[in-house]
Protein backbone atom coordinates (compact mmCIF):
# COMPACT_ATOMS: atom_id res chain seq x y z
CA UNK A 1 0.00 0.00 0.00
CA UNK A 2 1.35 3.32 -0.73
CA UNK A 3 2.57 5.72 1.76
CA UNK A 4 -0.80 7.82 2.30
CA UNK A 5 -3.16 5.82 0.93
CA UNK A 6 -6.24 4.42 3.06
CA UNK A 7 -6.28 1.67 4.79
CA UNK A 8 -8.91 -0.44 4.54
CA UNK A 9 -11.44 -1.77 7.10
CA UNK A 10 -13.40 -5.18 6.99
CA UNK A 11 -16.99 -5.51 8.45
CA UNK A 12 -17.65 -8.76 10.11
CA UNK A 13 -21.57 -10.40 8.71
CA UNK A 14 -22.26 -10.99 12.33
CA UNK A 15 -25.23 -13.93 13.20
CA UNK A 16 -26.26 -14.61 9.54
CA UNK A 17 -29.79 -14.77 11.31
CA UNK A 18 -30.01 -11.33 13.35
CA UNK A 19 -30.07 -7.54 11.45
CA UNK A 20 -26.38 -7.32 10.75
CA UNK A 21 -26.63 -8.52 6.69
CA UNK A 22 -29.01 -5.82 6.69
CA UNK A 23 -27.47 -2.97 8.44
CA UNK A 24 -24.34 -3.50 6.67
CA UNK A 25 -26.20 -3.23 3.08
CA UNK A 26 -27.69 -0.24 4.17
CA UNK A 27 -24.43 1.56 5.43
CA UNK A 28 -22.60 0.19 2.40
CA UNK A 29 -25.12 1.86 0.14
CA UNK A 30 -24.75 5.23 1.92
CA UNK A 31 -21.23 5.06 1.14
CA UNK A 32 -19.72 7.03 -1.26
CA UNK A 33 -18.35 4.81 -3.80
CA UNK A 34 -14.53 5.34 -3.12
CA UNK A 35 -14.92 4.54 0.75
CA UNK A 36 -17.24 1.51 -0.24
CA UNK A 37 -13.85 0.20 -2.64
CA UNK A 38 -11.99 0.27 0.80
CA UNK A 39 -13.99 -2.20 2.22
CA UNK A 40 -14.00 -6.04 2.57
CA UNK A 41 -17.12 -7.96 3.84
CA UNK A 42 -16.07 -11.22 5.84
CA UNK A 43 -19.26 -13.14 5.27
CA UNK A 44 -21.58 -15.24 3.40
CA UNK A 45 -22.34 -13.59 -0.35
CA UNK A 46 -25.79 -15.64 -0.38
CA UNK A 47 -26.94 -14.04 3.17
CA UNK A 48 -25.76 -10.71 1.80
CA UNK A 49 -27.39 -10.87 -1.57
CA UNK A 50 -30.87 -11.86 0.49
CA UNK A 51 -30.46 -8.88 2.96
CA UNK A 52 -29.88 -6.42 -0.28
CA UNK A 53 -33.01 -7.51 -1.70
CA UNK A 54 -34.63 -7.64 1.52
CA UNK A 55 -33.29 -3.85 2.37
CA UNK A 56 -34.01 -2.42 -1.43
CA UNK A 57 -30.01 -1.72 -1.64
CA UNK A 58 -28.62 -2.21 -5.47
CA UNK A 59 -25.46 -4.13 -4.30
CA UNK A 60 -23.40 -6.52 -5.81
CA UNK A 61 -21.29 -8.58 -3.59
CA UNK A 62 -18.08 -10.53 -5.25
CA UNK A 63 -14.91 -12.75 -3.69
CA UNK A 64 -12.07 -10.72 -3.93
CA UNK A 65 -10.24 -7.62 -2.10
CA UNK A 66 -10.56 -3.81 -1.33
CA UNK A 67 -9.66 -1.93 -4.46
CA UNK A 68 -9.09 -4.89 -6.67
CA UNK A 69 -12.83 -5.70 -7.99
CA UNK A 70 -14.32 -4.28 -10.85
CA UNK A 71 -15.81 -0.91 -9.92
CA UNK A 72 -19.38 -0.78 -8.24
CA UNK A 73 -19.13 -3.94 -7.03
CA UNK A 74 -18.30 -5.09 -3.06
CA UNK A 75 -15.49 -6.89 -2.47
CA UNK A 76 -15.95 -10.57 -0.22
CA UNK A 77 -14.42 -12.82 1.74
CA UNK A 78 -16.77 -15.47 1.17
CA UNK A 79 -17.38 -18.04 4.39
CA UNK A 80 -19.58 -20.49 3.25
CA UNK A 81 -22.60 -21.46 6.08
CA UNK A 82 -23.50 -25.17 6.74
CA UNK A 83 -27.53 -24.81 5.12
CA UNK A 84 -29.65 -22.18 4.82
CA UNK A 85 -30.42 -19.08 7.25
CA UNK A 86 -33.74 -18.39 8.80
CA UNK A 87 -33.78 -14.51 9.71
CA UNK A 88 -34.76 -14.01 12.93
CA UNK A 89 -34.44 -17.81 14.34
CA UNK A 90 -31.56 -18.70 16.50
CA UNK A 91 -29.18 -21.00 15.21
CA UNK A 92 -26.51 -23.22 16.74
CA UNK A 93 -24.96 -23.04 12.92
CA UNK A 94 -25.21 -19.12 12.74
CA UNK A 95 -23.35 -18.71 16.07
CA UNK A 96 -20.57 -20.91 14.54
CA UNK A 97 -20.75 -19.24 11.53
CA UNK A 98 -20.53 -15.88 13.22
CA UNK A 99 -16.95 -17.07 14.91
CA UNK A 100 -15.86 -18.32 11.67
CA UNK A 101 -16.41 -14.71 9.87
CA UNK A 102 -14.70 -12.92 13.25
CA UNK A 103 -11.53 -15.73 13.13
CA UNK A 104 -10.61 -14.93 9.53
CA UNK A 105 -11.60 -10.83 10.09
CA UNK A 106 -8.26 -11.50 13.01
CA UNK A 107 -6.13 -13.22 10.51
CA UNK A 108 -6.94 -10.18 7.55
CA UNK A 109 -6.00 -7.74 10.51
CA UNK A 110 -2.78 -9.30 11.70
CA UNK A 111 -1.45 -9.95 8.18
CA UNK A 112 -2.03 -5.94 7.26
CA UNK A 113 -4.66 -6.44 4.68
CA UNK A 114 -7.39 -4.43 6.61
CA UNK A 115 -6.40 -1.35 9.05
CA UNK A 116 -9.74 -2.15 11.53
CA UNK A 117 -12.20 -4.54 12.35
CA UNK A 118 -16.17 -3.16 12.03
CA UNK A 119 -18.18 -6.24 13.72
CA UNK A 120 -21.88 -6.74 12.85
CA UNK A 121 -24.04 -7.48 16.24
CA UNK A 122 -23.69 -11.64 17.30
CA UNK A 123 -25.78 -13.55 19.28
CA UNK A 124 -24.01 -15.02 22.65
CA UNK A 125 -26.70 -17.81 22.93
CA UNK A 126 -26.08 -19.15 19.19
CA UNK A 127 -22.08 -18.73 19.57
CA UNK A 128 -22.12 -20.80 22.50
CA UNK A 129 -24.44 -23.56 21.47
CA UNK A 130 -22.42 -24.01 18.84
CA UNK A 131 -19.62 -24.43 20.99
CA UNK A 132 -17.73 -21.19 20.89
CA UNK A 133 -17.86 -20.42 24.91
CA UNK A 134 -16.90 -16.62 24.90
CA UNK A 135 -19.07 -13.88 26.67
CA UNK A 136 -18.71 -12.13 23.44
CA UNK A 137 -16.98 -10.10 20.95
CA UNK A 138 -14.14 -9.03 23.19
CA UNK A 139 -13.29 -11.40 25.39
CA UNK A 140 -13.20 -13.90 21.97
CA UNK A 141 -11.10 -11.22 20.08
CA UNK A 142 -8.56 -11.47 23.49
CA UNK A 143 -8.61 -15.44 22.95
CA UNK A 144 -8.01 -15.13 19.37
CA UNK A 145 -5.40 -13.00 19.89
CA UNK A 146 -3.52 -13.99 22.28
CA UNK A 147 -3.94 -10.70 24.16
CA UNK A 148 -3.28 -11.45 28.27
CA UNK A 149 -6.62 -8.95 28.70
CA UNK A 150 -8.76 -6.43 26.96
CA UNK A 151 -11.46 -2.99 27.89
CA UNK A 152 -14.60 -2.51 26.19
CA UNK A 153 -14.67 1.31 25.21
CA UNK A 154 -18.09 2.80 24.49
CA UNK A 155 -17.17 5.97 22.96
CA UNK A 156 -19.83 9.00 21.40
CA UNK A 157 -19.52 12.71 20.68
CA UNK A 158 -19.91 13.66 24.12
CA UNK A 159 -19.67 10.79 26.53
CA UNK A 160 -17.07 8.15 26.56
CA UNK A 161 -16.71 5.18 28.98
CA UNK A 162 -13.52 2.66 29.52
CA UNK A 163 -15.14 -0.65 31.90
CA UNK A 164 -13.00 -2.53 34.29
CA UNK A 165 -15.60 -5.53 33.60
CA UNK A 166 -18.32 -6.11 31.33
CA UNK A 167 -20.19 -9.85 31.31
CA UNK A 168 -20.10 -11.06 34.64
CA UNK A 169 -22.20 -11.02 37.86
CA UNK A 170 -22.08 -7.87 39.70
CA UNK A 171 -20.89 -9.82 42.32
CA UNK A 172 -17.74 -10.87 40.25
CA UNK A 173 -17.51 -7.62 38.91
CA UNK A 174 -16.44 -6.04 42.09
CA UNK A 175 -14.15 -8.76 42.80
CA UNK A 176 -12.13 -7.94 39.36
CA UNK A 177 -11.89 -4.22 40.25
CA UNK A 178 -8.76 -5.01 41.36
CA UNK A 179 -6.18 -1.80 41.76
CA UNK A 180 -4.26 -3.30 38.91
CA UNK A 181 -6.96 -4.03 36.43
CA UNK A 182 -8.52 -0.45 37.56
CA UNK A 183 -4.95 0.79 36.66
CA UNK A 184 -4.42 -1.12 33.27
CA UNK A 185 -7.88 0.46 32.45
CA UNK A 186 -6.93 3.81 33.00
CA UNK A 187 -3.89 3.05 31.12
CA UNK A 188 -6.07 1.66 27.95
CA UNK A 189 -8.12 4.65 28.09
CA UNK A 190 -5.32 7.43 28.27
CA UNK A 191 -3.37 5.67 25.70
CA UNK A 192 -6.02 5.33 23.43
CA UNK A 193 -7.16 8.81 23.45
CA UNK A 194 -3.75 9.96 23.10
CA UNK A 195 -3.57 7.58 20.15
CA UNK A 196 -6.36 9.62 18.61
CA UNK A 197 -4.98 13.09 18.82
CA UNK A 198 -5.40 14.35 22.33
CA UNK A 199 -2.51 15.28 24.18
CA UNK A 200 -3.65 15.19 28.18
CA UNK A 201 -7.03 13.40 28.24
CA UNK A 202 -9.05 14.19 31.46
CA UNK A 203 -9.98 11.04 33.14
CA UNK A 204 -12.80 10.36 35.79
CA UNK A 205 -12.35 6.96 37.88
CA UNK A 206 -16.43 5.86 39.03
CA UNK A 207 -16.81 4.47 42.54
CA UNK A 208 -18.01 1.96 43.34
CA UNK A 209 -20.16 2.07 46.27
CA UNK A 210 -22.81 4.93 46.57
CA UNK A 211 -21.08 8.27 47.13
CA UNK A 212 -17.94 6.30 46.98
CA UNK A 213 -18.49 4.73 50.48
CA UNK A 214 -18.73 7.62 52.70
CA UNK A 215 -15.61 6.94 54.51
CA UNK A 216 -16.00 3.36 54.98
CA UNK A 217 -19.84 4.14 55.92
CA UNK A 218 -21.48 1.76 52.64
CA UNK A 219 -18.33 -0.43 51.85
CA UNK A 220 -14.42 0.33 51.75
CA UNK A 221 -14.06 -1.11 48.24
CA UNK A 222 -13.60 2.51 46.51
CA UNK A 223 -10.70 3.31 49.69
CA UNK A 224 -8.85 0.02 48.89
CA UNK A 225 -9.38 -0.89 45.36
CA UNK A 226 -9.85 1.89 43.44
CA UNK A 227 -8.47 4.83 45.14
CA UNK A 228 -4.42 2.88 44.94
CA UNK A 229 -5.32 2.65 41.42
CA UNK A 230 -5.98 6.52 40.61
CA UNK A 231 -3.17 7.37 42.95
CA UNK A 232 -0.75 4.61 41.02
CA UNK A 233 -2.34 6.13 37.32
CA UNK A 234 -1.32 9.74 38.82
CA UNK A 235 2.01 8.89 39.65
CA UNK A 236 2.76 7.96 35.99
CA UNK A 237 1.79 11.18 34.98
CA UNK A 238 -2.21 10.82 33.96
CA UNK A 239 -4.27 13.13 34.31
CA UNK A 240 -7.09 11.42 36.42
CA UNK A 241 -9.76 11.70 39.23
CA UNK A 242 -11.18 9.34 41.28
CA UNK A 243 -13.01 7.59 42.70
CA UNK A 244 -16.29 10.02 41.56
CA UNK A 245 -19.31 8.97 42.43
CA UNK A 246 -21.23 7.23 40.28
CA UNK A 247 -24.54 8.87 40.68
CA UNK A 248 -22.61 12.50 39.29
CA UNK A 249 -19.27 11.57 37.33
CA UNK A 250 -21.60 11.03 33.87
CA UNK A 251 -23.23 14.51 34.20
CA UNK A 252 -20.04 16.15 34.79
CA UNK A 253 -18.19 14.56 31.77
CA UNK A 254 -21.01 14.84 29.47
CA UNK A 255 -20.81 18.95 30.49
CA UNK A 256 -17.03 19.00 29.57
CA UNK A 257 -15.57 18.58 32.63
CA UNK A 258 -13.56 14.55 31.48
CA UNK A 259 -13.14 13.31 28.12
CA UNK A 260 -13.46 9.89 29.50
CA UNK A 261 -15.19 8.07 32.34
CA UNK A 262 -13.44 4.55 34.05
CA UNK A 263 -16.94 2.54 34.90
CA UNK A 264 -16.65 -0.44 37.23
CA UNK A 265 -19.44 -2.75 35.65
CA UNK A 266 -21.09 -3.15 33.18
CA UNK A 267 -24.13 -1.66 33.82
CA UNK A 268 -22.40 1.17 35.30
CA UNK A 269 -21.21 2.78 32.03
CA UNK A 270 -23.75 1.02 29.72
CA UNK A 271 -26.90 2.49 30.90
CA UNK A 272 -25.53 6.33 30.99
CA UNK A 273 -24.10 5.65 27.55
CA UNK A 274 -27.40 4.30 26.17
CA UNK A 275 -29.45 7.11 27.65
CA UNK A 276 -27.45 9.84 26.15
CA UNK A 277 -26.21 8.51 23.06
CA UNK A 278 -28.28 5.30 22.29
CA UNK A 279 -28.43 5.25 17.98
CA UNK A 280 -24.45 6.18 18.07
CA UNK A 281 -22.54 5.06 20.48
CA UNK A 282 -19.61 3.11 19.28
CA UNK A 283 -18.61 0.14 21.01
CA UNK A 284 -14.51 -0.48 20.29
CA UNK A 285 -12.09 -2.58 22.14
CA UNK A 286 -8.97 -1.69 23.96
CA UNK A 287 -5.75 -3.75 24.64
CA UNK A 288 -5.85 -5.41 21.74
CA UNK A 289 -2.43 -5.78 18.75
CA UNK A 290 -5.59 -5.10 16.22
CA UNK A 291 -8.67 -2.63 16.22
CA UNK A 292 -12.04 -3.24 16.38
CA UNK A 293 -15.31 -1.11 16.59
CA UNK A 294 -18.73 -2.12 16.76
CA UNK A 295 -22.62 -1.54 16.97
CA UNK A 296 -23.68 -1.41 20.74
CA UNK A 297 -26.94 -3.22 19.82
CA UNK A 298 -28.04 -6.89 19.34
CA UNK A 299 -29.11 -8.93 16.63
CA UNK A 300 -32.95 -8.03 17.14
CA UNK A 301 -34.09 -11.45 15.68
CA UNK A 302 -37.65 -10.02 16.14
CA UNK A 303 -36.65 -7.47 13.43
CA UNK A 304 -34.51 -9.45 11.25
CA UNK A 305 -35.24 -10.17 7.72
CA UNK A 306 -38.09 -6.90 7.21
CA UNK A 307 -35.41 -4.58 6.17
CA UNK A 308 -36.75 -1.95 9.61
CA UNK A 309 -33.24 -1.79 11.12
CA UNK A 310 -32.06 0.96 11.53
CA UNK A 311 -28.31 1.65 10.28
CA UNK A 312 -27.29 4.64 11.91
CA UNK A 313 -25.18 2.64 14.95
CA UNK A 314 -23.16 0.95 11.90
CA UNK A 315 -22.27 4.30 10.48
CA UNK A 316 -21.00 5.76 13.38
CA UNK A 317 -18.92 2.12 14.26
CA UNK A 318 -17.48 2.05 10.21
CA UNK A 319 -16.75 6.32 10.60
CA UNK A 320 -14.88 5.36 13.66
CA UNK A 321 -13.07 2.29 12.24
CA UNK A 322 -11.81 4.80 9.54
CA UNK A 323 -10.27 7.22 12.09
CA UNK A 324 -8.54 4.39 13.41
CA UNK A 325 -7.47 3.10 10.57
CA UNK A 326 -5.89 6.13 9.54
CA UNK A 327 -4.33 6.77 13.01
CA UNK A 328 -2.23 3.42 13.09
CA UNK A 329 -1.24 1.65 16.49
CA UNK A 330 2.27 2.68 17.35
CA UNK A 331 4.79 0.33 16.86
CA UNK A 332 5.83 -1.84 20.49
CA UNK A 333 8.73 0.35 22.29
CA UNK A 334 7.62 3.22 20.33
Amino acid sequence: MSEGAERPIGITLGDPAGVGPEIICKALADMEAAHRRQVLVIGSIPVLKAAAEITGTDLKFVEGRPGEVIEGTVAVDHIPLDGPVTFGRLDPRCGDAAFRFIASAVEHARAGRIGCIVTAPINKEALNRAGHHYDGHTGMLAALTGSRSSFMLLASERLSAVHVSTHVSLKKAIDRATPQRILETIRAGHEHLRRLGLAAPRIAVAGINPHCGENGLFGREDDEQVAPAVEMARGEGIDVTGPVSPDTVYHRAYHGAFDLVVAQYHDQGHIPMKLVAFDTTVNVSLGLPIDRTSVDHGTAFDIAGTGKASHINMHAAIAYARKLAAHPKPSPGA
